[in-house]
């Protein structure tokens, strides 16, 4: 017997699978998340879940879909309720299933924009969270600073929005000639100062608006809107047919869209709002005066190494994360990496042994049933190089450390951005910078002409010791291949 999740099948269940015990009729939206993946369902719909089981019901999700990729998700939500089964994988094999019920809806920002609108300028809205990824921010990589894009640009005139920040701006005007106080913005993205970059971004787009309207909404966002800064992780692997099949003949619940990850979960956020907040504390969040070290050791050791892996395993011939992670020279660059090229660039991290947090890293990595595939990791590599590795990089070129594995990583992404693999083969590359790359990768009597793609390397590539040690890792892999190459930096 098969049994289709829905709020009225709910009490049908196995009793085996936990699921909510509140009553979700009484539960009141008081978050808007934007940017609904998988991502958000196994970190802070769950924290808020448990928020929810405790008593606290002003405190449910509005989840929006703010890209059309996102119809298919937001169809099968909208099929159940917004109910989902989370599946937790353990490295042992031991799987644990869970019905979360804090998202109470689920719309997408193309076609429901009036309605997306309306709750998010509702008194009870009181926190509006992010998953927008690295490169929904508007950010010039090599100054820091706000950079109109293209989707932005088209946002200032139209009163038909389409990203996330030109929501977040309709919104907060709308309250604001509502006399409604503002909602806090929480960043629940993996970039350095999140709630910083969240807040110039705002600020300066509501900026920009003002001047056509004559307005000073940006003024009043920025002394009156919040914007905490957070640390979010969480081994999360896309959702596959086999998962949807395993949870079916484990339960006989028929979920569309089922939600995998590791048991590792964490979140970490500056105690920092304007509107009220949920009692987080009291489910295992983090609540902090300053998020920085925790945020620059997960995105300098767990993301970085995710770079650093996925380009140099994929070319070496692996193709998931775990069969990189049971390869020894693998291992021991991630080690290596982590140990002498990040952790000298960290501050310290309050009651953190970060010794044991790399080695926790280490396996998690290597946890076969949530291993995601280095396709995936390798995605918006230009995004992520510049978030990730090039940070570490520069810390290292200013206090004179080790950078070679890194800046090896570099060049393994732009020898896999070609879109050909050592044997020949052809590789899918994703990365909506491609077409602007293509020109400089397509240049191999000048190996470093990627350099002067300033998008992603801003000022490193004036940095003569930078450009040096890359010419030398491209060719090193030239003449090397991935795997030789790694072994030459370990000294093997």
């Amino acid at each position: 017997m098969t049994i289709a999740l829905s709020q009225s099948t709910l009490t049908t269940l196995p009793e085996a699978v936990p699921r909510p015990t509140y009553d979700r009729g009484a539960v009141r939206t008081g978050v808007v998340h934007l940017g609904v993946g998988g991502f958000h369902r196994s970190h802070q719909a769950v924290y808020l879940d448990r928020v929810l089981a405790r008593g606290h019901t002003d405190w449910g999700i509005s989840g929006v879909g703010v890209l059309p990729i996102d119809r298919a998700l937001s169809d099968a939500l909208r099929a159940q309720d917004g109910l989902y089964t989370l599946v937790v994988k353990h490295p042992t094999g031991r799987t644990e299933r869970s019905v979360v019920g804090s998202l109470l809806e689920h719309r997408l920002l193309a076609g429901d924009l009036q309605a997306v609108l309306a709750t998010m300028a509702a008194p009870t809205t009181r926190i509006v969270t992010l998953t927008i990824t690295e490169g929904g921010y508007s950010t010039d990589k090599g100054t820091g600073r706000f950079e109109l894009d293209d989707a932005l640009r088209a946002d200032l005139d139209s009163p038909e929005v389409g990203t996330a920040f030109g929501l977040l701006t309709a919104a907060l005007r709308r309250r604001r000639a509502a006399g409604t106080p503002p909602f806090t913005v929480v960043s629940c993205d993996n970039v350095e100062g999140n709630g910083h970059l969240a807040r110039q971004t705002l600020v300066a787009f509501a900026r920009l608006q003002d001047e056509h309207t004559g307005d000073d909404l940006g003024d009043w966002v920025a002394e009156h809107v919040a914007f905490p800064n957070s640390m979010v992780d969480r081994i999360t692997p896309a959702t596959t047919d086999d998962d949807r099949a395993q949870l079916t003949a484990g339960t006989g619940i028929v979920d569309r869209w089922p939600v995998v990850a590791e048991p590792y979960l964490q979140w970490v956020l500056e105690d920092s709002f304007c509107n009220g907040r949920p009692p987080l504390e009291e489910v295992g969040v983090q609540l902090v005066a300053d998020v920085r070290p925790y945020e620059l050791m997960k995105l300098r050791l767990l993301n970085a190494s995710h770079q650093v892996m996925s380009y140099l395993g994929y070319l070496a011939g692996h193709r998931r994360v775990d069969e990189v992670m049971a390869d020894p020279l693998f291992i021991e660059l991630v080690e290596r990496y982590m140990r002498d090229e990040a952790t000298p660039t960290l501050p310290p991290v309050p009651d953190t042994d970060l010794d044991a947090y790399r080695r926790t890293l280490l396996e998690r990595f290597a946890n076969p049933a949530v291993s995601d595939t280095l396709a995936r990791n390798c995605a918006q590599g230009s995004e992520r190089i510049a978030t990730f590795v090039l940070p570490v990089v520069r810390d290292q070129l200013r206090d004179g450390g080790p950078f070679d594995l890194a800046v090896l990583a570099v060049a393994a992404w732009a020898r896999y951005a070609t879109g050909v693999d050592e044997d020949g083969e052809p590789i899918a590359v994703v990365d909506a910078r491609l077409d602007r790359l293509t020109p400089l990768l397509d240049r191999p009597e000048d190996v470093s002409a990627i350099l002067d793609a300033s998008e992603v390397f801003g000022d490193l590539a004036a940095d003569e010791r930078f450009r040096a040690s890359y010419v030398e890792a491209a060719e090193l892999l030239r003449r090397l291949g991935a795997r030789g190459a790694v072994a030459h930096l370990l000294g093997r």
